[in-house]
Parts: C-alpha cells; structure tokens; sequence
C-alpha cells in the first residue's frame, strides 16, 4: 500500500502559502480580521541605525517592497516609516549607503529601489524596522531564498503600543 510523504515544506508549497505571507499571517484581504501581529525575528536589528534617513531610493535594480497592516482589523496603517537595510553591492549592513527609511502609501504599501543584495553571513537577507512608538517596535531579517533575486516582498502586521 503506498502512502503519500508529506513535509511542512510539501504542505506549504502545495497550499500556496510561501514567503512572508506565511511568516506574517498575512494570507488572503478576506482573511485579514483578526490577524495576528508579525513576531520580531531573531537578528533583525543587527547594524540598526535609529532614524536612518528618508530616501527615495537607495541604488537601482533590486526592489523591497510590502504591505503594513494593523493587527486585528487588518487595516493598512498609512504614513508609517519603515527602515530598511542590507549588505549590497556597494558594501556592508553597516555601510551608510545601503540604510534608508520610507512612508507607507494610503493603502499601506511601500517600495524601496536599491542595490542588489548580496549573501552576508552565508544568507543573502535584508533587515526591516518599525519603531515609531504608535505601534510596538518590530525588528524582521528575512532570507531570500536566492542571491539572484532581485526583489524581496516583507509584510508587517503592527499591534498597537
């Protein structure tokens, strides 16, 4: 009798529940109520810089962008700065250059053009920030899965402060 093998992996793929979606609980608009704040991930504000400055862009050809959401409601959160930061093409994590911060749109999105990320530490990542005291501070270093990505999609889900 043949029984299926199945991984978390194998379920997670099949399912369509990859990326920072799984990790955020951010599945679908329909299930948005009662979503549950994204956790802080360990390591994620290593390098951080508070304040880093308000950029348009930070290089070209690779993009981080996402969607930041109110725990609960599922409402986008406007306005709200997010800082990001990553080992590039044009130096380290701690190198100037490659720390910037954004606003979120009105429906919660937000976008950062930069350099192409590079493997630091064996993992090619980037790190996030929310700590502007409205919300409780959160810290996310997510991976990419391939050092040839060119771009990285992080949501947040905030609780309030």
């Amino acid at each position: 009798m043949f029984t299926p093998s199945y991984s978390r992996r194998r379920f997670i793929v099949g399912a369509g529940l990859t990326g920072t979606a799984l990790a955020t609980g951010l599945v679908s608009p329909a299930q948005a109520a009662g979503l549950k704040p994204t956790q802080t991930m360990r390591g994620g504000s290593n390098n951080y810089r508070p304040n880093a400055p308000m950029v348009d862009r930070l290089g070209t050809g690779f993009f981080v962008h996402g969607t930041v959401l109110r725990a609960g409601s599922g409402a986008p959160i406007a306005n709200t700065r997010i800082q990001i930061w990553a080992a590039t093409t044009l130096g380290g994590e701690r190198e100037p250059r490659n720390h910037g911060s954004v606003l979120t749109r009105a429906d919660g999105t937000y976008s950062l053009e930069m350099e192409q990320i590079v493997p630091n530490f064996g993992q090619p990542h980037a790190h996030l920030a929310y700590d502007d005291g409205a919300y409780k501070t959160l810290f996310l270093r997510p991976v990419m899965p391939s050092a040839r990505d060119t771009s990285l999609q992080v949501d947040f889900v905030l609780a309030p402060a």
